[in-house]
């Protein structure tokens, strides 16, 4: 009986075909809807993640400034002078749980080679920031502690510098002029392309960090100094060590504030994820509304059905056919429209995402967890929005069932 009750159901589907296919509309829209909002969230959380991680793994990073309550960091008169690099040296010397150390500074200048120019951010540091920031030398090499120690007039450039000024030929062994001052290129880093907040990751250019404090900006105190730690586990407790001895060496008492930052971009990574897995889920509530408003289009239309075919259920009755016969024949039914419209509303959802993916350029990540619920969901609507006609159908008394005109 199930069977035939499936047969039947899908006869009734080819008989009707236009009224079928309007009515799978909503879910077929609620299903394509859900799998391609689904995945454009998922790909902003995945690409939000990657452009975290890129910065680098378990990374702390000090600032000067204390920590405002919107979140960013507030400078006081003369509190962008407070970290030095006495302060990252005893950090890597006092500190446990640590891997690397990397004090930066940093500043925009004009970069010329011949008659091309490009202004980029010019950063002084260590040989520790390669390690720290995940970058890699795709030619040439990077500064030696050597070059650091004289400091040299060495250069290493990001893609996005050496594309501009060099074009596609090799900047290794060229003098550039940073400001006035003549720098040889001797590395150019592998590409890292854009952060989640849009920043170009390879406009940079990396020199030692003696050479940008003596020779080129000519500031003794640190933009920043970014910090490895060894794993995830230990961060909370070398986040409260740093801050305990950089109070202790600025000599902060216990009522001033601190004139320094520390930022766990681990604990940034964490809310990001938690930020964007929230808008996911919104935007995947939003367009499910579409498939209630499809159950609700399945209901409509199974309820013109069973007045349609008043007469065929009476004489099914008529011939021996059981409450639960008929209230199966129409629910098969209700569900064979729901999963029919569920399957092509995935086809829909994984094209829309693709197209999305290519013509805006959106990065988009097709969830198989969205799909199976999108789809179980779709099953699940046409079974309840079914019910109520089915259960009209299946409680016709069949005398008058059969004087229907």
């Amino acid at each position: 009986m199930f069977w035939e009750s499936v047969l039947i159901a899908l006869e009734g589907l080819k008989t009707n075909k236009l009224r079928s296919a309007l009515t799978m509309l909503g879910i077929i829209i609620g299903v394509g809807a859900v799998i391609a909002m689904v995945s454009v969230g998922l790909g902003v959380q995945q690409k939000v993640q990657t452009s975290i991680a890129g910065l680098g793994s378990n990374l702390l990073i000090v600032m000067p400034g204390a920590n405002s309550p919107s979140g960013g960091v507030r400078l006081a008169a003369g509190s962008n002078i407070t970290l030095t690099k006495q302060d990252a040296q005893a950090i890597a010397r006092e500190i446990s749980g640590i891997n690397y150390v990397a004090p930066s500074v940093s500043q925009q200048f004009q970069i010329i080679y011949g008659n091309q120019n490009w202004k980029s951010s010019v950063q002084g540091t260590t040989q520790e920031f390669l390690q720290i920031r995940n970058f890699a030398v795709a030619s040439g090499a990077f500064f030696s502690n050597s070059d650091e120690n004289a400091r040299a007039r060495v250069a290493v450039l990001g893609q996005t510098v050496a594309t501009s000024l060099f074009g596609g030929a090799s900047p290794l062994g060229q003098t550039i002029r940073i400001g006035k001052a003549p720098f040889r290129v001797i590395g150019v880093l592998e590409s890292k392309g854009q952060s989640s907040m849009g920043q170009d990751q390879d406009d940079i250019v990396l020199i030692p960090l003696s050479t940008a404090q003596d020779r080129l900006i000519g500031q003794a105190y640190l933009n920043s100094i970014s910090i490895q730690v060894e794993n995830d586990k230990v961060m909370d407790k070398v986040q409260a060590d740093i801050t305990t001895l950089l109070r202790t060496r600025h000599h902060l008492s216990s009522n001033v504030e601190n004139d320094f930052s520390v930022r766990n971009l681990t604990a940034l990574m964490t809310t990001m994820q938690e930020t964007t897995g929230t808008i996911t889920l919104f935007l995947g509530a939003v367009a499910a509304i579409s498939l209630v408003v499809g159950g609700i289009g399945i209901m409509n239309i199974m309820l013109v059905s069973v007045t349609e075919r008043t007469r065929e259920i009476g004489i099914r009755k008529a011939l021996g056919a059981t409450y639960k016969n008929i209230l199966m024949q129409f629910i098969i039914e209700a569900i064979a429209i729901g999963v029919t419209g569920g399957l092509i509303g995935i086809t829909l959802g994984v094209a829309s995402a693709r197209v999305i993916s290519l013509v805006a350029g959106w990065n988009t990540v097709v969830s198989g967890a969205a799909i199976l619920a999108s789809f179980g969901v779709s099953v699940i609507i046409g079974l309840f929005f079914g019910i109520y006609p089915a259960r009209k159908a299946a409680l016709l008394d069949p005398i008058e069932a059969l004087r229907y005109e």
